[in-house]
């Protein structure tokens, strides 16, 4: 450790440890949303998540960081002066004076990463990959790191601001996820076929595991936001689990009550919606308050992915519904319930904080919506955005990336894909071969009956002579 630099060793291995579980909740969300789409896009869907990890994380190190959290210019956005992580070292950083500069810059890393990756639910099945990865790239300039600037480095938006509070991402990450979720929708268009085809989730198992994994490394999300080890990443934690587990039961009963069935995918889809509504309120509200932003925020986004249809946008993996309402519904709620007995460093609720969360709200979305259908505009242009029909309807998996992601029988040495993945010339040479096997078979068949009948009747003969 440098000469007169102090940090506290606790601290520094509760956010490096956090940091990790919040990189793991990225594979968690591939395993979610692959889990929802059809078989022939599974890979392309999770390839979007993983994806983000590299190229987030090299564009933050570049630029993003320092624009996010550098000294602020104008309370807009950050300076230039950590440029390539320049003076990101062991000296702690302002906003995490008792970690390593370079364990809060790790930390942020992993916010950054998630978020664009949670847009890909809105355009699911029917983009280029090339595109995708200009979009998640341009968009964590332009979009994330002026927000997280503007909320958490010292901008007009957060506590040096008007006074938002957003302890761990409702404003930025959610709500700007979602909005951008929307433009995305809006601008690609329907899948083929939708809605009148079957877009059935292919693996709720996949979707469940996914989910599990978000709730697990969520703890790292709100609970790692506290930036220490201490009580009010105790508080964080609990109030994180406890708004998940509301959720879970505030979507399922709704569920339950209009179609008859409390579902897998509803419940992990109810526990998501939870998590995110918690994640602006976790270091503000004790444990009741948790459970009712949990309880309001499962049944709040059942009810905006029920009236998906009915607006007639295809958000295909409904980001929009549990990531835009979700984050809008624990924004406003942590005006109504922060307490400054939980947190000092906060507020108390009141319509004076409802008011503040509101505007930031609003300003998050509004921004992230423009923001977002002008880069669309940019990438489409230049690198083209929406995959072309035929390739749609091969699938992404084969379309965009040369592979299957099931080989469900072995026929000599070569695999057979799913169906939906093989092209009109594989499923004419398969046809041809099924035909020529049945026939030798039904051939086989009548032969061995034949030599059956007449082993029998041999004896007969014999006996009869």
């Amino acid at each position: 450790m440098g000469a007169g630099i102090v940090t506290d060793t606790g601290d520094t291995g509760w956010v490096l440890g956090s940091a990790a579980l919040v990189l793991f909740m990225t594979p968690g969300l591939a395993l979610f949303y692959g889990g929802l789409v059809r078989s022939k896009n599974v890979l392309g869907t999770m390839m979007q998540s993983v994806a983000a990890i590299a190229i987030v994380s090299v564009v933050w190190v570049l630029a993003g960081y320092t624009l996010a959290f550098g000294p602020d210019v104008g309370g807009v956005i950050g300076g230039l002066a950590h440029l390539g992580f320049r003076g990101v070292g062991e000296a702690p950083h302002a906003l995490a004076p008792t970690v390593p500069h370079s364990a809060f810059a790790s930390f942020q890393m992993m916010f950054a990463v998630i978020t664009p990756a949670l847009i890909a639910g809105a355009f699911a099945e029917r983009v280029r990959f090339g595109g995708y990865v200009a979009f998640i790239a341009l968009w964590s300039l332009i979009v994330y790191a002026p927000l997280a600037h503007w909320v958490w480095g010292g901008g007009f938006l957060g506590v040096d601001g008007i006074g938002a509070l957003d302890f761990a991402g409702g404003t930025v990450v959610h709500i700007s996820a979602g909005a951008a979720a929307l433009a995305a929708a809006l601008y690609v268009g329907k899948r083929r076929g939708y809605p009148r085809g079957n877009f059935a989730p292919h693996n709720v198992p996949m979707v469940v595991l996914g989910a599990g994994i978000l709730w697990f490394g969520w703890f790292g999300f709100n609970a790692g936001s506290a930036l220490g080890a201490n009580g009010l990443a105790s508080s964080a934690l609990l109030a994180t689990h406890l708004g998940a587990a509301g959720a879970m039961i505030g979507w399922l009963v709704p569920e339950r009550l209009r179609h008859g069935k409390a579902t897998a995918v509803g419940g992990a889809t109810g526990a998501v919606a939870g998590l995110v509504a918690i994640t602006p309120a976790a270091g503000f509200v004790g444990p009741l308050p948790a459970l009712a932003i949990g309880l309001l925020g499962g049944a709040v986004c059942f009810a905006a992915v029920e009236m998906k249809s009915r607006l007639g946008y295809d958000d295909s993996l409904d980001a929009v519904g549990v990531h835009m309402v979700g984050g809008l519904v624990g924004a406003l709620l942590t005006g109504v319930f922060a307490s400054l007995a939980v947190n000092p460093a906060g507020a108390d609720g009141g319509w004076a904080q409802l008011g503040r969360q509101g505007a930031a709200a609003g300003i998050t979305l509004a921004f992230s919506f423009i923001a977002t259908w002008a880069i669309l505009k940019l990438v489409d242009r230049v690198v083209g955005f929406r995959m072309p029909a035929k390739a749609e309807e091969s699938g992404v998996d084969l379309a965009e990336h040369g592979e299957a992601a099931y080989a469900f029988r072995e026929h000599g040495r070569h695999a057979i894909p799913p169906l939906e993945a093989m092209s009109e010339e594989e499923l004419a040479e398969m046809r041809e071969r099924l035909v020529l096997e049945a026939t030798a078979r039904v051939l086989q068949a009548i032969g061995s009956g034949i030599a059956r009948r007449g082993s029998t009747e041999e004896p007969s003969e014999s006996s009869g002579s």
